[in-house]
């Protein structure tokens, strides 16, 4: 049975720069075999978007409200997303 393609965003809030916090997602979303990006948002926020299998999707969820060691993670808002064709898994600068 082939696997359903979804996407979501989600906006992670707390101490969620420089920690290395978009590596962490990055590394996650490759074990998870997810395309996407994550991104330092201006308000101290870091954006994640991923497309993969849905299952997989709530998998990462669960793993963003740990984050790496030095992250002190206080929310994670999940928003659907528009599925977009992405090559790998990148961090935007």
């Amino acid at each position: 049975m082939p696997q359903t393609i979804a996407a979501k965003r989600y906006f992670v809030r707390g101490r969620v720069q420089g920690v290395g916090y978009r590596y962490f997602v990055q590394r996650v979303a490759g074990e998870l075999g997810m395309n996407g990006y994550a991104a330092n948002l201006e308000d101290g926020r870091v954006e994640v978007y991923a497309v993969g299998p849905a299952e997989n999707l709530a998998e990462l969820a669960g793993r963003l409200w740990k984050g790496p060691r030095f992250a002190d993670v206080r929310g994670v808002e999940e928003q659907e997303a528009p599925v977009q064709k992405c090559r790998s898994f990148e961090i935007k600068y």
